[in-house]
């Protein structure tokens, strides 16, 4: 067992627009290069553009909130929500304009490797784009493992 870090600190404002609090909650565990933090956005907040090597898993715990991968459209995620980021995908993802939004980020690491590579902010017109709410929805008992995104 892992006691739960009490820790959070404000997200570096060169790598988000508006009011975000980020924390680490579990750091490699060898052999595993497993690594999880959670962040809480307020509304309008949000992450520059960026991309991970191994790419990433968001599960969204409560609140409504966006994600854009670079050239597909805004998307609406809610409470509950899974989005699988691939690697090397940019990408950038939010709260919603009036609502905070809470997640868990999990992804692969390699300490002698590439980390998290961060571009431009995303711009106010990015943002405002009218988000989709479409999402692919698979029964509990069709999910299989795949390399597919499901953004």
């Amino acid at each position: 067992m892992i006691r739960a870090s009490a820790t959070s600190r404000p997200a570096p404002q060169q790598r988000y627009s508006g009011v975000a609090w980020i924390g680490r909650d579990v750091t490699t565990l060898e052999p595993s290069r497993l690594s999880t933090f959670h962040a809480q956005f307020n509304p309008g907040a949000r992450t520059a553009w960026h991309r991970y090597p191994y790419g990433r898993v968001l599960h969204v715990l409560h609140g409504t909130g966006r994600v854009q991968r670079r050239g597909g459209p805004v998307h609406e995620v809610k409470a509950g929500d899974t989005i699988v980021v691939a690697p090397g995908e940019w990408h950038w993802h939010g709260a919603a304009p009036t609502t905070f939004v809470a997640l868990v980020s999990t992804s692969e690491t390699d300490p002698d490797g590439p980390g998290t590579e961060w571009g431009a902010p995303v711009t106010d017109r990015e943002y405002a784009s009218p988000p989709q709410s479409t999402a692919i929805r698979l029964p509990d008992q069709d999910r299989v493992p795949s390399r597919d995104p499901c953004w």
